[in-house]
Order: C-alpha cells, then structure tokens, then sequence
C-alpha cells in the first residue's frame, strides 16, 4: 500500500469538496434558507434556518481534515517522515523496532508519488545513512548506509571495503560484545565521520571485485555487514530512487512499552 499515494489522494478530494462548498454549494444553502424564509409569514424559527445552512456530513468533514491531511502531506513529502527499521540490516547503528527520523529535503525536494526532483538541494555524501526506494521493488524502502559516490570504485574482499583502491579504516572495538555475542565489533572511519559495524569471524561474507559506480548512482551497505542485503547483491542506487538523510531515532518499541530512552542521533 502506498501511503504517499492515499494521502495525496484524501488531499485532493477532501479539498474538491471543500472549495466547492466555499464556491457553490454554501451560496445555494442560503438561497435556499432565505427563500424559505420570504415563503413564510412569520419568518423560519432558529432552528429550522439552522437546518437549512447546515453543512452535509461530507462537507463538514472535509472542512475539518483538508487543513490537517495537506500540513501532513507538506511535512512528510518536503521536510522529515518518520520510518520503523524492520530488520536488522544497519545494527548496532540502528536495532529492529528504532523509529526513525528522515529529513526530506536533505538531497533536494521531490513531488510525493511522482518523485520528480523540483530543487536540487545538495548530494549524498559518503558515510550518509540514506533511505531510498528498493531499486527491485520500488514500492519497498531500504536504509542503507552509502560507501561509493559517482565514479568511485568500490571492492569489498576478506571482510575489507575499500574505495578507490585505500582500505577503509577501521579499528576492534570488542570481541563477542553483548548485543551480539557472536560478531565483533568495529569502529570504521569514512571520511571524517565513524561509525560502528559489524563482522562475523565465522561467516566469510561476500566477496566482490572491483566496480565503479556509474553517474547518478550510489553503492549502499549495511553496518550489519555479513546480514544485509544491499548493493554487493542487487547493485547500485539510481538518484531517483532517494527518499532522504535518516538523522535521528525518536523511539524505540519492540512490541511492549514504547520506550524513548534511545533518542539519538545517527552518525
């Protein structure tokens, strides 16, 4: 279901029939009531004049939900829209039940449904955690974190991610940490930012050689390197498929009391 589409589609009719009624509809009901009214001698009572003015039940609630379905749609489509992560692709950056916050103007403004780019804002850098529409299935989104820009040329062997030819750095922070008792866990350096991964020791992961992402395009993984599937299994993202920068997690719930202990940014 795609909820951009029924919202703008709730929009655009509760909007008809509001600016109808403002246009049409509203004259006609006091026409009518002040034709009753010249019809009689004494004049209509209070209550049957309020009976003619009043708003059909469509009417009235388009009245009441077109201002708030259009402030919805303007804050989801063009400045930030709240997400659920699903599964644990981006761990330990990001758990399954985090909600999260995406700012969609980040990469530049898109029409809702259509995704039309209307103002170029800025560009995905590298070490960004971006949600984009799966190029397979664009009516799924995937959050990822992006590795290669335009041009780069990306190759991941022995659990080693390199771009341009440099390995990326990045240090052993712990051995069987807690929350994932049998991975390790890693600080990685990309650009000026860390952030923290995950590795397997036991799972030799995927391997890929050498490829260069072509203009308009990104190369996406997870931080939950051998459990996610990103661009080493499907390829790269096409810049019509950007939905925005994941910047913040505002709660957390897992299936019992939301919890909003875990507010955080996320680097």
């Amino acid at each position: 279901m795609d909820f951009s589409l029924l919202l703008v589609i709730a929009v655009a009719l509760s909007g008809i029939v509001y600016l109808l009624d403002a246009l049409i509809w509203r004259r006609r009901r006091r026409e009518r009531a002040e034709k009753a009214e010249a019809d009689t001698i004494e004049g209509l009572d209070p209550q049957s004049r309020e009976k003619l003015l009043k708003e059909p039940w469509p009417v009235d609630y388009a009245r009441s939900f077109f201002p708030v379905l259009l402030v919805v749609l303007v804050v989801r489509s063009f400045i930030v829209e709240p997400f659920q992560i699903p599964s644990g692709s981006m761990r330990p950056t990001l758990e399954v039940g985090d909600f999260i916050l995406v700012n969609k103007f980040a990469y530049g403004l898109r029409l809702p449904v259509a995704h039309t780019e209307i103002l170029d804002v800025s560009e995905p850098e590298r070490g960004d955690v971006m949600v984009f529409r799966f190029p397979e299935e664009p009516s799924v989104n995937f959050i990822k974190r992006v590795v290669g820009l335009p041009g780069d040329r990306i190759r991941y062997e022995g659990k080693q991610l390199y771009i341009n030819g440099e390995a990326v750095p990045k240090v052993l922070l712990e051995e069987a940490p807690e929350a994932s008792p049998q991975q390790l866990l890693l600080a990685e350096e990309m650009g000026d930012a860390e952030h923290r991964i995950y590795n397997n020791p036991r799972d030799p992961g995927p391997q890929l050689r050498t490829v260069v992402v072509p203009e308009g395009h990104y190369f996406t993984m997870g931080d939950n390197r051998d459990h996610s599937n990103d661009s080493r299994y499907w390829g790269f993202v096409p810049e019509e498929n950007i939905v925005g920068r994941a910047f913040a997690v505002w709660m957390h719930w897992d299936g019992g009391f939301p919890s909003f202990t875990s507010m955080r940014r996320i680097e």
